[in-house]
């Protein structure tokens, strides 16, 4: 009789578990429902700069800069930050979207406003071959 008990048991035991794993899923859809709709309503923003030396040293020349003084809080990078965002031109935001760019990435935006200024409709193949003369046969090889 005991190890009916048991049997049982464990048969309520993976019931319980299903109900809670069904309820942890439907938790969880809530959650990434509310992040897709909070999406421009970010609390918190993070700078990793763990694998850019470049920057880690400007970081830091800036703060010891900043805070080579006698009174006041000590400031932090965020003072930095929040104090240059509003100084950004769109020209500094356009040239820092391309700064991002890959190679193949700025060869593609090329082919792009080359079309729409010549009302063409090349793919990239063709705009490298025909106007970046790319892998064109060299008229004197044969």
């Amino acid at each position: 009789m005991e190890v009916g008990r048991e049997g049982e048991r464990g048969k309520e035991g993976e019931e319980k578990k299903s109900k809670e794993k069904k309820k942890y899923k439907k938790r969880e859809e809530g959650k990434n429902e509310e992040r897709e709709e909070n999406k421009n309503d970010q609390d918190k923003f993070f700078i990793d700069v763990t694998k850019d030396q470049e920057s880690k040293e400007l970081i830091s020349k800036l703060l010891l800069e900043a805070n080579n003084k006698t009174f006041g809080r000590q400031i932090f990078l965020k003072d930095l930050v929040l104090s240059a965002l509003p100084k950004l031109t769109a020209k500094d935001i356009e040239l820092i979207q391309n700064n991002v760019l890959s190679s193949l990435e700025k060869v593609k935006k090329q082919c792009f406003e080359y079309n729409q200024k010549n009302k063409t409709d090349l793919d990239l193949g063709e705009y490298l071959v025909s106007v970046k003369n790319i892998l064109k046969e060299d008229k004197n090889a044969k």
